[in-house]
């Protein structure tokens, strides 16, 4: 067999190890992230005047934020990992409404305190990391041909 007969069959890996590193990190941040926003809720509702509108409001849209945070880790390790655009692209586009619900809970919700100002911060942190890694790899995975 011919030497490159064997340089055809080899498999060539495309995925970003930087960003499957920075979808970890986020994983065990966004945990961190919902659990003390959620505790945070429990003491602005305790102590703080909150309209029973605005802390349902807060919630509700929380639990959407939790929803959409996990499709987008999903998909985005997914797709970096299979080496599939589509699965990428979705993540990203999911990106666009998490990051406008984090600038909400950065600084639109009825009070913020200053350790939601600054957990806020770090995720905007990572995903305008992670939309620049995502978008390269993307661009990777686009223009390479894979049989």
């Amino acid at each position: 067999m011919p030497f490159y007969a064997c340089l055809l069959n080899t498999v060539v890996q495309l995925s970003s190890t930087p960003l499957q590193i920075l979808y970890y990190l986020n994983g065990w941040y966004s945990a961190a992230f919902f659990i003390a926003e959620g505790l945070m809720f429990v003491y602005k509702g305790v102590l703080l005047p909150y309209t029973q509108a605005n802390l349902i409001l807060d919630v509700v849209l929380l639990l959407l934020f939790l929803g959409l945070e996990i499709l987008r880790l999903f998909y985005g390790r997914k797709g970096n990992l299979c080496q599939r655009s589509l699965a990428l692209f979705t993540s990203v586009g999911i990106l666009v409404p998490c990051a406008v619900l984090s600038v909400y809970y950065l600084i639109l919700q009825t009070f913020v305190l200053r350790f939601e100002f600054v957990l806020n911060a770090v995720l905007l942190c990572f995903y305008s990391l992670e939309l620049v890694l995502g978008l390269m790899t993307i661009s990777v995975f686009t223009r390479a041909k894979i049989y």
